[in-house]
């Protein structure tokens, strides 16, 4: 369990009038990806772009988060010290911003980048893992938008990966 406080999200949306208001809360629930590993927090999806301002999210994923396609989705990690994700790769583009502790950012080619609170990152569909290198726990903000898949100019096709401990699936 993470020593940081949970995640939380405040929603706004607009009455029959018009008006701004605050929304009701929605919980957020914590998906461990194993014992000792990251865990993600879904703060909201989306699945389809543009979205409805008027309704609210039905897109509601389970196990480990993906993007839809078509969507959107904002999501937390925490990642304990000592702790690492998977190699993989996801058909969306990322937005990332490390919000506390210092984590690595590794590519399959083996370059390596540093990120400390502030760092942000846009990730588009390359394979990588994050690794926690440091002594405190890392938390970070995601908002991954769906993407179309990499294709090579040889025609090659660049997968997104599946992750997770056995068990735990990736959201179909």
């Amino acid at each position: 369990m993470s020593p940081l406080p949970p995640p939380a999200v405040t929603y706004t949306t607009h009455t029959p009038t018009g008006t701004s208001v605050f929304a009701a809360p929605s919980p957020t629930t914590l998906t461990p990806l194993g014992p000792s590993g990251p865990a993600f927090t879904l703060m909201h999806a989306t699945s389809a772009v543009p979205v409805s301002l008027l309704s609210p999210s039905t897109h509601s994923p389970t196990g480990i988060p993906r993007c839809p396609p078509a969507g959107t989705l904002f999501v937390t990690s925490d990642m304990p010290p000592g702790a690492a994700s998977p190699l993989h790769r996801t058909l969306s583009l990322d937005y990332a911003i490390v919000l506390s502790g210092t984590v690595t950012l590794v590519l399959d080619g083996g370059e390596e980048r540093v990120l400390s609170p502030g760092m942000c990152v846009v990730q588009g569909g390359t394979m990588h893992k994050w690794e926690n290198r440091g002594s405190e726990t890392v938390r970070m903000a995601f908002v991954m938008v769906g993407a179309e898949e990499v294709v090579l100019a040889d025609g090659t096709r660049l997968e997104e990966t599946r992750m997770g401990p056995p068990g735990l699936k990736d959201e179909e």
